[in-house]
């Protein structure tokens, strides 16, 4: 990419640009963290390109991290992390496994079902991977399960932490994009619950192949007697997200509110409960700090990287360039997915949105892709790399939970990569699905 035609000025992308990416690559392949590796490339690009003044990285810093909506990042997490440390969570587990136990893989699917109901509430995929794979992997393993094929089920469920509303990395993308969160949540259900679906899928289908587990054989009546004793134990659960939903997708509540309120009631039920006492506070407060403390710095540090990058033409630069080569837009498409799922093999959610949507979005414009829709193409593909062998986040998670290979791990999670790699497609390509739940004006 030499040249790019900017309006009717051309502008040269040279090493100024480049170079500083080269060593943000160094960076983090010699295991930097992201947000200090963000923060050189950032430093180097605004002292190589002199295309914005020094003053903004200081300004940018904070700037980046002062808006409302963000406020909703640690609260989900601080949410999810109460769900843990009160046992609720296990709740979602004891009623997901009475709605399936009457299958064959039923304990999988179930699994998977507990996956998508903790990503509802946490908003993050490591969390869930790391919360669901302390409660299932061993019983799956004992249910029949090989232990690679029990980690890289638990590895894709857990890919649902971003992908089913309320989502951290949907909070994100909208504030780099300008788009409201609320209304990204309700655009992402369908796809999410398409998602989740796509792995339970592939779950029936390796299980029916392999006979991992066998069904319960039980009645109707056994079947929903046992669903009401879980249901009867456990519905308090799912009050937390019964909440944030009702509240979000009624418009009566913001995401930031919605995160506050689940924080108010799931403390309130772990009094009620006993399974929290005040002593617990301050490593459940420490635990939610860490993981806030990952996410907030690499966005502070990636908006003056976005903004110098912008000042430099490279988003225009990288859409004449891939349009020079073929202006087919299904091609076009399928380049920016092949893109995202490289990126999220290598790097967290939240530095891959903040470098890469402002970038790709010029040219999902350029193919006349709605920006709801590429919002959701582009998390959704972030979160097929995940688990994407043999460097996806969600299987060193996994492998690191339980000391399985990596590689093990990785064969197995194959399957769910091509399923899930469907729905990325169907979003991609057919718009109404990012569509269908939002008003007119959307569409």
């Amino acid at each position: 990419m030499e040249w790019s035609q900017l309006g009717q000025q051309a502008v040269e992308i040279g090493w100024d640009f480049y170079l500083p990416v080269l060593i943000f690559i160094l960076l983090v392949a010699l295991a930097v963290p992201v947000w200090a590796s963000i923060g050189v490339a950032a430093v180097a690009m605004l002292l190589f390109s002199q295309v914005l003044p020094m003053s903004l990285l200081g300004e940018s810093l904070f700037d980046g991290i002062d808006h409302f909506a963000l406020t909703a990042v640690p609260l989900f997490i601080l949410t999810g992390d109460v769900l843990v440390r009160t046992g609720l969570s296990r709740k979602f587990l004891d009623v997901a496994e009475a709605l399936t136990c009457w299958a064959k893989g039923g304990f999988g699917s179930a699994t998977v079902l507990v996956c998508g109901m903790f990503s509802a509430i946490s908003g993050s995929d490591a969390a869930g991977a790391a919360a669901v794979g302390r409660m299932t992997i061993n019983r799956l393993v004992e249910s029949g399960y090989p232990r690679p094929y029990a980690c890289a089920l638990v590895a894709a469920g857990a890919c649902t932490g971003i992908l089913i509303p309320p989502s951290i990395a949907y909070i994100v993308i909208g504030l780099v994009l300008g788009i409201s969160a609320s209304t990204l949540f309700q655009a992402a259900l369908i796809p999410g619950v398409l998602i989740l679906v796509s792995i339970l899928v592939t779950n029936i289908v390796v299980n029916r192949r392999y006979a991992y587990e066998g069904g319960g054989l039980m009645t109707v009546s056994e079947w929903a007697s046992n669903l009401g004793r879980s249901l009867a134990n456990g519905w308090y659960a799912f009050l937390v997200p019964g909440v944030i939903f009702w509240g979000i997708f009624s418009g009566r509540l913001t995401p930031t509110e919605a995160g506050a309120t689940a924080v108010v009631i799931t403390i309130i039920l772990g009094f009620i409960i006993g399974t929290l006492k005040l002593s617990d506070f301050p490593a459940m407060m420490e635990s939610s700090a860490k993981v806030n403390g990952v996410i907030l710095p690499i966005i502070a540090l990636s908006l003056p990287l976005a903004q110098t990058m912008a000042a430099l033409g490279v988003p225009q630069g990288f859409v004449y360039s891939v349009t020079s080569l073929t202006e087919n837009p299904y091609v076009l498409i399928l380049l920016m997915i092949m893109i995202l799922i490289a990126a999220g093999c290598v790097m967290e959610t939240t530095p891959n949105i903040v470098i890469l949507a402002p970038i790709l979005k010029p040219l999902a414009d350029e193919i006349g892709m709605n920006e709801i829709q590429f919002c959701i193409m582009m998390i959704t593909a972030l979160g097929v790399g995940f688990i994407t062998p043999p460097l996806g986040l969600n299987l060193f998670v996994v492998s690191g939970l339980t000391g399985e290979s990596i590689l093990k791990i990785a064969a197995r999670a194959v399957p769910f990569v091509f399923f899930m790699l469907l729905v990325v497609l169907l979003i991609a390509y057919v718009p109404v699905i990012s569509t269908l739940l939002l008003p007119d004006i959307y569409k």
